[in-house]
């Protein structure tokens, strides 16, 4: 009676559009009241010692991708998934990696004679800070050098960074460049200050961005302290993966299947050497920096005296990395609960389970709440609730290195997942905090706020999503959530975000165009550190251990009714809104160069879309609403091919391995979302050459998005039949 009355006041407060007795998107009647049920018993099997306990045998040592370690914690997965019933399949992959950290120094040689740190301090109060297996801080992919210079500050090492320093007249040409976290991926950072001639980068994490201007630090708080090092792959080829094998999957190098790479030295590698250092070594070059000029506005960081541009000729710094690289196996665990009515149309849940060190937040406690999904679904499946369609949970390897192993494993399966997969749900890190957030593509936006309105927020009255509206809709704390391209919202609606890079999306989203979100709860991070550990986890991350069911009773409620509609619960209306809204900002961005240029005949290729979407989503709601089930097949069919209207052979001209022209992630910042990513690459050039081709290319796109809408239309009313389940095929 309880819940029932909650649900009465939730729609009340909120307008919900789903929990008990209200209508699922996607279901008829009778099928929602079957679904009901099975939510109810799902929701009986979370529990937070479950989840400590698989967060605790995930991340109680460091597991770099390619070590001992890493594989020990794939056969833990292996062997859950193998116990709860499901098919696991194991795929590897041979990979062009770094060995390890190699040999790395950072050394003051002038004015005075002085190492500088490169490992966080022992904490007494962590029991893992002593373990040995953890690396030195390190950035993968760094070339091999050794050398010693001046120093020259270029803020985040920016495009616009170093475009500054250049008409400030301060040369980088030979010198090694101090550039702090933040902008953009560290591995621009390292391609900008290459570009520009300077012989080494170090990178550090500046106070004023993750530190003590923010609060108490570890271990006494959750913000960095002066030992604390962000660890990171410098990957920048212009595709995600392996970077001998664009395109192609890095099948075993002993495999019969042979695939052709490329030669190293043929990659746009980086040279010169890269290392991440703590602001307590940063420190200790900075202040000695005695150039005559102070930095312009907003390149002025956290420590405690004004930051110059140049170091001078009396400050020399040696920075020294020795770092090797050769084929390295890597493993993707999928764990398969075959559908029982179609088992040709796959939901896709995934995390990867490499970390830099131990990995509690990230990505682990993402693995872990899967695991436990496994668990649950495992137990419906044995009472005889099996999903209809297939449920894939996969564990992808090697994502910390440049998102390679789920994007070599979409590049093997890349055919199948054209014409089976549903959708993507990427949970990286997803159990890091209390606060809930998530990025979606429009299709799966209504599916997401449908599902946080039927899970309860732990030691509160309020659903995940009311506690998810009053947070404002951000997920707390994430410190690579960087957006250049403005999310679309909508008034009294929590802001979902556009997906970028950064995770293992990319390939399912970008590469095959498959709907996708990424969601889950965020916090206070000590990101790629060797502190994100249990310890971390257990005293600022979640001490209450109720986070993990909370995001597993909403993954698992998103996964079910993925898997049991009767027709696909993607949003139909959304895509023509999001558009209209991106191409504005897309229009905007041009105008600034070239002010006549109008976007109208997209703009005029979307008003037709929403119509036709409009009366898709009517025929829908009718189909269902008459509790009709005839041709199902043939009209999910079409539903599974609706986010590949966007998916174009010729790709983006930065890149053409991503060919999705509906997103990508920024290609000069790595982590940023670009929605509308033809038109957006256009206005970075200050280009208006392909403007006419890629309006024509996206006009083709809505109108094939339109076309597949209006099939699924035509084929619902073309097959109303006399008596219920009969009609034309």
């Amino acid at each position: 009676m309880n819940r029932l009355l909650h649900y009465s006041a939730l729609l009340l407060v909120c307008g919900a559009t789903a929990g008990f007795g209200q209508h699922f998107t996607g279901f008829t009647p009778a099928r929602q009241a079957t679904e009901e049920k099975a939510e109810a018993e799902f929701k009986k099997h979370q529990s937070s010692a479950v989840f400590k306990k698989h967060l605790e045998a995930l991340s109680s040592v460091p597991h770099v991708a390619g070590t001992p370690e890493n594989e020990r914690v794939r056969d833990y997965i292996a062997e859950t998934m193998r116990k709860a019933g499901w098919q696991v399949d194991i795929y590897p992959h041979d990979i062009y990696l770094p060995k390890g950290p190699g040999e790395i120094a950072v050394e003051l040689v002038e004015p005075v004679r002085q190492p500088l740190n490169i490992r966080e301090y022992l904490f007494p109060e962590d029991k893992y800070s002593k373990d040995p297996r953890i690396m030195p801080g390190w950035n993968a992919y760094s070339g091999s050098g050794d050398v010693t210079a001046e120093v020259v500050y270029a803020n985040y090492g920016r495009k616009e960074d170093f475009e500054q320093l250049k008409a400030m007249g301060i040369s980088v040409q030979g010198k090694i460049v101090m550039a702090r976290y933040g902008g953009n991926f560290r591995g621009y950072k390292a391609q900008f200050a290459e570009a520009a001639g300077a012989a080494g980068l170090i990178i550090y994490t500046d106070p004023a961005d993750n530190g003590y201007m923010k609060g108490l630090t570890f271990p006494e708080g959750p913000q960095p302290s002066e030992s604390i090092i962000q660890r990171g792959s410098l990957l920048t080829v212009p595709y995600t993966g392996d970077p001998l094998t664009p395109g192609e999957p890095a099948l075993p190098l002993d495999g019969k299947t042979k695939i052709k790479r490329l030669d190293p030295k043929d990659v746009a590698l980086h040279k010169i050497p890269v290392t991440a250092i703590p602001y307590g070594s940063a420190i200790d070059i900075l202040k000695r920096m005695t150039g005559a000029k102070p930095v312009p506005a907003g390149w002025q960081g956290g420590l405690p005296f004004t930051y110059r541009l140049e170091g001078g000729s009396a400050l020399k710094v040696r920075l020294m990395v020795k770092q090797e690289k050769a084929m390295t196996r890597i493993y993707e665990v999928v764990g398969t609960l075959t559908g029982s009515e179609f088992p040709d149309e796959w939901v896709i849940a995934g995390c990867h389970y490499d970390a830099w060190s131990f990995g509690a937040t990230d990505p682990n406690s993402g693995t872990a709440m899967l695991l436990g999904l496994t668990e649950s679904l495992g137990k419906l499946a044995k009472t005889g609730q099996r999903p209809r369609r297939t449920i894939k949970v996969a564990h992808w390897d090697a994502e910390e290195f440049g998102v390679i192993g789920s994007a070599e494993w979409a590049e093997q399966f890349r055919d199948e997942l054209t014409q089976k997969a549903v959708a993507y749900m990427n949970y990286d890190a997803a159990v890091s905090g209390r606060m809930f957030g998530a990025s979606a593509s429009p299709s799966m936006k209504k599916l997401l706020i449908e599902a946080t309105q039927a899970v309860e927020y732990p030691d509160s009255n309020m659903t995940v999503y009311q506690h998810w509206l009053k947070q404002g809709g951000r997920r707390g704390g994430s410190t690579v959530g960087i957006a250049s391209s403005a999310p679309a919202t909508v008034v009294n609606e929590p802001v979902i975000g556009n997906l970028g890079g950064g995770s293992d999306h990319i390939a399912p989203y970008m590469h095959v165009g498959i709907p996708s979100l990424n969601a889950g709860t965020g916090g206070p991070t000590l990101y790629h550190s060797a502190n994100d550990d249990l310890f971390f986890y257990d005293k600022f991350a979640d001490p209450t251990y109720k986070m993990g069911p909370m995001v597993e009773q909403v993954v698992g409620t998103m996964a079910l009714r993925l898997a049991n509609a009767d027709l696909l619960p993607y949003d139909l209306t959304r895509y023509a809104s999001d558009l209209d809204t991106h191409l504005k900002a897309a229009e905007k961005a041009i105008k600034v160069y070239a002010p006549t240029y109008s976007i109208q005949p997209v703009l005029a290729a979307v008003a037709d879309l929403k119509k036709t979407a409009e009366a898709a989503e009517t025929a829908r709601q009718e189909y269902l609403k008459a509790g009709r089930t005839d041709k199902l097949a043939d009209l999910n069919k079409t539903m599974l091919q609706l986010e590949k209207a966007f998916i174009d052979p010729k790709g983006m001209a930065f890149g053409s391995w991503y060919r999705s022209l509906y997103a990508s992630s920024d290609p000069y910042s790595g982590y940023a979302s670009w929605m509308l990513p033809g038109f957006l690459y256009e206005a970075s050039l200050k280009s208006t050459a392909n403007l006419p081709d890629l309006e024509n290319r996206y006009k083709k796109a809505i109108q094939t998005l339109g076309e597949r809408l209006a099939t699924f239309a035509e084929g619902i009313s073309a097959g109303k039949p006399a008596s219920l389940g009969g009609g034309k095929k």
